[in-house]
């Protein structure tokens, strides 16, 4: 192993509204953090003014050896380090680096749900306003699959995938699927 290894990047869950205070502090106790803002527009009665939120609500990205992590976890409003049970997780250098470039580009950007290849999805607007389908990507572009159940044949229309939102699945009872409801992602007999 190389003497100088750099840390890997975690993500620190935090209080609401306690990320810039929980970033002070790690720059305080010597830590590399990075808490990516964007500006937004926020309306009162009398004024529209601009202002400085987090890109990511409720997390703080912070370098350290995961050995030792308690003076990352005491500090005042961290909640946890995101991971698997007690085992905090990386986050790939290249992920950070990515957001890192799109923050420093002065570009506007935003918060965006995430959404994944293969996703229920509703279109918000445009020609097929309304319309469900699946989320397919290829070479770029993002397609939205409508199927005909009954047939078992589909049609794919290109789609800006800024257009769609999730749609959230039917949850069925133990009892309703005994009692003969269809299962979603399944053929019913």
């Amino acid at each position: 192993m190389d003497a100088l290894q750099i840390n890997p990047w975690f993500a620190l869950q935090v209080k609401s509204r306690y990320e810039n205070s929980v970033a002070a502090h790690l720059a305080g106790k010597g830590y590399e953090w990075f808490l990516p803002l964007y500006e937004s527009r926020r309306r009162w009665s009398d004024r529209n003014k601009k202002i400085e939120q987090p890109l990511f609500p409720g997390y703080v990205f912070c370098r350290f050896n995961p050995l030792f992590r308690l003076p990352i976890l005491i500090t005042p409003g961290v909640i946890g380090i995101v991971g698997v049970g007690k085992m905090p997780v990386p986050i790939e250098d290249s992920e950070i680096a990515s957001i890192q470039t799109i923050v420093k580009s002065g570009l506007p950007n935003q918060p965006w749900p995430f959404l994944q290849v293969g996703e229920r999805v509703r279109i918000e607007s445009g020609p097929l306003e309304g319309l469900e389908g699946i989320l397919l990507g290829s070479k770029g572009n993002h397609r939205v699959v409508v199927s005909v159940m009954l047939l078992q044949r589909s049609v794919a229309a290109e789609i800006d995938r800024g257009s769609v939102s999730r749609v959230r699945q039917p949850h069925y009872t133990r009892r309703e699927r005994i009692a003969g409801m269809p299962v979603p992602g399944r053929a019913v007999a």
